[in-house]
């Protein structure tokens, strides 16, 4: 497998990211990243934050720092294809199963984190809340932010997915940057959409990022589909907290998280938020807010 990797230089001097890299190596040769903020008196608590599609853990910058304040350690890990992580360049390298496969082994076999309070946003509860149904035993509660989990019986998607299928494969260049832009209700620094589009100086590393949208399970024979109904199922019987805070402006996934406060144990009588002034990339638009929503549902636990 020819194994992409973005030159370190790329990330020299982004804005508001003073973050140490740290990096594990999988089975089959591939490099991942993940930050990994520690505070100096520990609450005990391990925050996992999944980022999606096209970002990595540059997105969680404004988050992790109150976390770390609050006690807690962060661990942000970059797909397989984005950030800093390696990047596969034959675009049939990234599978969902493969990023699956890729993320257990990066945060239970080589991290190997337990009692974890996931933050899943976009793709990052596609495949997060996948390992949650696999691995219930590592996972101590959940906050959902914008993120879906379909199993190709969702029905229509909607004009917004046709639409973003068509440019995410058709689009020169593809602007990982340009797409944060347009999903924020803030006016993002040019710095920052370009701190977005620093994993990806070629063509060649962007595949990873084409590809996500081709591999969500829109119909039942869709290849992940089995898998994530078998997800759902095991979701539907789990009674870990599993909190909803969610955007009021993300015209992506809108009222998505009706689904989990209906379907999930969990989160029956938990205080889901509404997060105003965010749209899709929350993280950029209320990323302070964020945290301190996560703080108070960890914290809500302890009393």
């Amino acid at each position: 497998m020819n194994i992409l990797r973005t030159p370190d230089d790329r990330f020299e001097n982004l804005p508001d990211f003073p973050f140490e890299p740290h990096y594990v190596e999988l089975d089959d040769g591939i490099r991942v990243h993940y930050l990994d903020e520690r505070p100096e008196r520990p609450s005990g608590e391990t925050v996992l934050l999944l980022h999606g599609e096209p970002t990595w853990s540059y997105l969680y910058r404004h988050v992790i720092p109150p976390l770390v304040a609050a006690g807690h350690r962060c661990v942000a890990p970059d797909l397989v294809g984005f950030g800093r992580s390696d990047k596969p360049a034959d675009r049939f390298a990234y599978t969902y199963q493969s990023h699956v496969d890729w993320l257990r082994e990066t945060v239970f076999d080589r991290l190997d984190l337990r009692d974890v309070t996931m933050v899943c946003h976009d793709w990052g509860g596609l495949l997060g809340l996948r390992l949650m149904a696999e691995h219930p035993d590592r996972f101590r509660r959940v906050v959902a932010t914008n993120t879906v989990l379909h199993a190709g019986d969702q029905g229509d998607m909607g004009p917004f997915y046709a639409q973003w299928l068509q440019h995410s494969q058709r689009v020169r260049p593809f602007s990982a940057g340009q797409v944060v832009a347009t999903g924020t209700v803030t006016d993002l620094d040019p710095a920052v959409v370009a701190a977005y589009d620093a994993p990806f100086p070629e063509e060649d590393h962007v595949q990873g990022a084409r590809r996500f949208p081709l591999l969500i399970p829109i119909t039942p024979a869709d290849e992940a589909a089995p898998a994530n109904r078998k997800a759902w199922e095991v979701l539907e019987s789990l009674d870990t907290p599993f909190l909803c805070a969610f955007s009021d402006r993300d015209f992506v996934l809108g009222q998505a998280h009706t689904t989990f406060r209906e379907r999930v144990p969990g989160a029956k009588g938990l205080p889901h938020t509404t997060i105003v002034g965010g749209g899709h990339f929350v993280q950029e638009d209320q990323g302070p807010r964020l945290a301190q929503i996560v703080d108070d549902f960890i914290r809500s636990a302890a009393r």
